[in-house]
């Protein structure tokens, strides 16, 4: 019986893991774009001890510049895995002990490419170090600053 359970259990593990990836494959490519970027951040962070993942968007929004600009904004968490800091693997298993990361960015794109100016705004954060509201207060506020929300051509 026990182990019947605990299949099941592990069973559901995996489709729950295979749940996150399909959202994150199903992300339109330029929103991809901000979660790569994200992922990059956090690898690059020496006091990040883990390897992270998408997990679920929050909120989207994007602003058509005219000819090929895009502006995007992106709110997502990010789950920690199993794996090692670094690794390629892209179907770890999520932790479940450890905090999500609460990431926004807002960048520009032309093309389809993002462009280095203005500078793309990546921000991830534990979730429990910081409340909802303010973190949203400080997406918000940092991401109008860039002109990146109400920007018009």
């Amino acid at each position: 019986m026990a182990a019947v359970l605990l299949l099941l259990v592990c069973a559901g593990a995996a489709l729950y893991s295979a749940k996150a990836q399909e959202s994150y494959d199903e992300l339109p490519e330029n929103y991809k774009k901000g979660v790569d970027l994200a992922f990059e951040q956090l690898n690059s962070h020496s006091g990040v001890q883990h390897h992270f993942r998408f997990w679920k968007s929050l909120d989207k929004s994007e602003i058509e510049g005219g000819f090929g600009v895009r502006y995007l904004y992106h709110h997502f968490y990010m789950k920690p895995t199993t794996c090692a800091k670094g690794t390629t693997e892209s179907r770890c298993p999520f932790r479940n002990d450890r905090p999500l990361m609460d990431c926004a960015v807002c960048y520009k794109t032309a093309a389809d490419q993002i462009e280095a100016s203005p500078k793309p705004y990546v921000h991830c954060i534990q979730k429990r170090r910081l409340t909802e509201v303010l973190l949203l207060m400080s997406h918000i506020v940092i991401c109008s600053l860039l002109s990146l929300t109400k920007h018009s051509p």
